[in-house]
Parts: structure tokens; C-alpha cells; sequence
């Protein structure tokens, strides 16, 4: 009976949403999937294979994101002008095709040189998958959909990195050609399956012609400061985040003697969390605060990642992600759904592309800083500045949630747009 209700459930789930929006579904596990064989392991191959400590990792990471903010800023505006699909399936390309040559150089000047390449083109494609997510969905039904995508991408998470931290034992060379072949593969499928999304009166508006306001159009952006408020408080709950995929790694195994297949595991549980538990746990906030959930998030972060500082063996590691991994299900959906109803129809596309720049700006610095702290200083350091972090962002989101709620309030269209597009499920 239990088995019998819980397929009836899923089966409701899957009516509540379009199809296109499902097809975007099925191309973010594939593509994911062979991020997530490499990414986490990206440092230790940094490392192992040039054999430089994490400063030089922090500068590759910075090169890349730095590159990535205008890549993600040009695809922003370029998917508002010319679509949504055209951009996703280019940046799914250049992906794949840079993926491979990565993993062949062996020389580190030449990485740099492809770090920063690699950001420029395989970014464009981020804000048109985000902005495609709210083009789709109704904005009472976001949240849950960016929930969803997010469960997608842990799926991927949880045996990505357990699947990665065996084959890296034996050829980092093949984490790259997996991962180059999965983004082809999803290219092939966002081509064939997946229509456009973006909205008819976004392309009645551009039809007046190309002009730098409604091609790039990112002035009408910076000026709205409520949104570069809440983009400046989301770049500082990023910065505690990204530890995880950065410095964390390279910590374990370096202070605490956690192998890669170790801290695979680790990343698994984190993954398997999100897989059971966070389309539930988005359905019970959804009556509360949006800014709220992001502060409450914000805290757990903070908590589990000053853990780290302060515990030292393998159980306690668990816990602490754990804990932050809550502060993950609570924040990171929620977020992206206040950016989309903070942003115009018209503009879905940068705003989402700035809101971006809450995960790339902190990639660009943040390794960097941790990195010099690493290799120079008390690597708890790095923690305990995770716990502060945490500490302002949760203010920051509380009073950002007192000066904006007469604009963004639960049940609130967002801002410029007049009707909620329909769709067949």
C-alpha cells in the first residue's frame, strides 16, 4: 500500500510540472553527471599533476571565474535577444570540447591561459538554463522547480563523486573524456527535445531592433539595489559554500589523512540528502519568509563549515555536513527563486546572469584567499571565517527582508511582469 501511494505520488509530481520542463530535467543529469566525475577532484588533480600547492589552485580558479562573470553576462544578454536554447546547447559545446583539452596539457602556464578560456565560453549557457526554469513555471511553482533541478543535479552528486574518486585513483584523463562526452551527449538532447522558451513578448520587444540597451541592458540592472543588495549578501553565503569543492578536499587529506575516496563519500552523503529530502523539505518552507529561509540556510552553512575548524575525526566530518547540507536544502532553491522574482520578463535573462555572479565572483577571490591562509597560516582560520560569514549573511538577508517586503512578498508577481504565462502538463 505504502509502495503503491508513494508511485501515485511521484506520478502527481510529475503532472504538477510541463514537459519541456522535464526535458530540461533529463539534460541536467546528463550533463551534470560528468561534471560532477571531475569538478570535486579538480584541486587534488591541480595538485598531483603539476605539483603546486593551493595558492597556484586559488589562482586557476580565479582565472576561471573572473573569465566566467563575462561569459555569464554575455549569455545572459544573448539569451534574452536570441533565446534561451541557442546559448544552452553553445555553452554545452564548448564545454565538452574544452574538457578534453584539459585534461591532455601538461603544462601549467598553458592551464591558466585554458582556465580562463574555459570560463569565457562554457558559462554562457548558465543564465538561459536558469531563466528557462522560470520561463516555464508559474511563480508559486519555481521554488519547487529550481528544487527539483537541484535534486537532479545531487542525483548526479551523490555518484559522480564516488564513481570519480575511484577512477582518479587510476586516470584523472578519463574523468575529463566522460565528462566531455556527457555534455555533447546533453547538447544532442537540448537540440532534438527541447523547445524555446522564452517568452513571445521578450521577442516582440527585441524585434524593434538591436541596440545596447536591449542587448546588453545590464545599467537598468545595477540600478535596481534592492536585487544588488540581495546579489552582494548571496556572494557572501556562496563564499562559505564553495569550501566544499575548493579547499575542503585538499584539507581533509592533508591535515586529517581523508583520502579522496573519503571525501567522495562525504560529497555523496551531502548529494543522497538533497536526492530524499529536499523536494520535501521546499514544499514545508514555502509558507514561510523566502529571505528568511535564505538567513536560516545562511546560519547552518556558517555552522557546518566552522565545524571543520574545531572537530577532527571522520564521524564528526559527517555531521558537519550534515548540517550544512539542511543550510543547502533551506537556501539554494529559495534563493534562486527570489532572483527570478525579483527580475522583469523582459529581462529574466541578466537578471539571472548578475544573480550568477553570486556563485562566480566568490570562485574568482575566495580559493585564492583560502589557499594563502592554507599554505601560510592555521588552516582553521579558513573555518572560523565560514562561521562569520554566516553570521552576516543572516543579518544581511533579515534586513534586506525588512526594506524589501512590500516588493517582494509571498504570493507577489515579480517585478514588471503582468500575467503568468500558461502551459499544459
Amino acid at each position: 500500500m505504502n509502495l503503491r501511494k508513494r508511485v501515485t505520488n511521484v506520478q502527481n509530481v510529475y503532472h504538477e510540472f510541463p514537459r519541456p520542463f522535464w526535458v530540461l530535467i533529463l539534460a541536467t543529469f546528463i550533463d551534470s553527471m560528468g561534471g560532477f566525475l571531475i569538478f570535486p577532484f579538480l584541486s587534488l588533480y591541480i595538485t598531483q599533476r603539476f605539483d603546486v600547492g593551493l595558492t597556484e589552485v586559488g589562482i586557476i580558479f580565479g582565472i576561471f571565474a573572473i573569465a566566467s562573470v563575462f561569459g555569464s553576462l554575455g549569455g545572459g544578454a544573448l539569451s534574452d535577444r536570441f533565446g534561451r536554447k541557442p546559448m544552452l546547447i553553445f555553452g554545452l559545446v564548448a564545454s565538452g570540447l574544452s574538457s578534453l583539452i584539459m585534461g591532455f596539457l601538461d603544462n601549467l602556464t598553458l592551464f591558466y591561459l585554458l582556465a580562463g578560456l574555459v570560463g569565457l565560453l562554457s558559462n554562457v549557457g548558465g543564465p538561459a538554463r536558469q531563466a528557462m526554469v522560470a520561463d516555464l513555471l508559474p511563480e508559486e511553482k519555481q521554488a519547487e522547480g529550481f528544487g527539483l533541478m537541484r535534486v537532479v543535479l545531487n542525483i548526479s552528486a551523490a555518484i559522480g563523486p564516488a564513481l570519480g574518486g575511484l577512477l582518479a585513483s587510476q586516470s584523472f584523463l578519463a574523468l575529463f573524456i566522460l565528462d566531455a562526452i556527457s555534455s555533447l551527449i546533453t547538447a544532442v538532447v537540448v537540440y532534438v527535445a527541447l523547445p524555446e522558451t522564452r517568452p513571445e513578448t521578450v521577442v516582440d520587444a527585441d524585434d524593434a531592433g538591436l541596440n545596447a540597451e536591449s542587448s546588453i541592458g545590464y545599467s537598468k540592472v545595477m540600478r535596481d539595489y534592492a536585487f544588488m543588495a540581495f546579489v552582494f549578501f548571496s556572494i557572501l553565503i556562496v563564499s562559505i559554500y564553495i569550501q566544499m569543492n575548493s579547499t575542503l578536499p585538499v584539507y581533509l587529506r592533508d591535515f586529517h589523512d581523508v583520502s579522496a575516496q573519503g571525501y567522495g563519500i562525504l560529497l555523496s552523503i551531502n548529494a543522497l540528502m538533497v536526492v530524499f529530502l529536499q523536494f520535501w523539505i521546499t514544499r514545508r518552507i514555502s509558507p514561510y519568509s523566502a529571505f528568511r529561509m535564505v538567513a536560516l540556510g545562511a546560519a547552518l552553512y556558517g555552522v557546518g563549515f566552522f565545524m571543520f575548524g574545531v572537530v577532527s575525526s571522520y564521524f564528526a566530518f559527517i555531521l558537519a555536513i550534515v548540517v550544512l547540507t539542511f543550510g543547502e536544502m533551506i537556501s539554494a532553491p529559495t534563493s534562486q527563486a527570489l532572483a527570478a522574482r525579483f527580475s522583469p520578463e523582459d529581462m529574466r535573462g541578466r537578471y539571472m546572469a548578475v544573480f550568477g555572479l553570486g556563485w562566480s565572483l566568490p570562485t574568482a577571490f575566495v580559493p585564492l584567499l583560502a589557499g594563502i591562509i592554507m599554505d601560510n597560516y592555521n588552516p582553521n582560520l579558513v573555518w572560523y571565517l565560514c562561521g562569520m560569514l554566516g553570521v552576516v549573511s543572516v543579518a544581511g538577508m533579515l534586513l534586506l527582508e525588512a526594506r524589501t517586503r512590500d516588493r517582494i512578498a509571498l504570493g507577489d508577481e515579480p517585478v514588471g511582469v503582468e500575467t503568468t504565462p500558461e502551459f499544459e502538463t
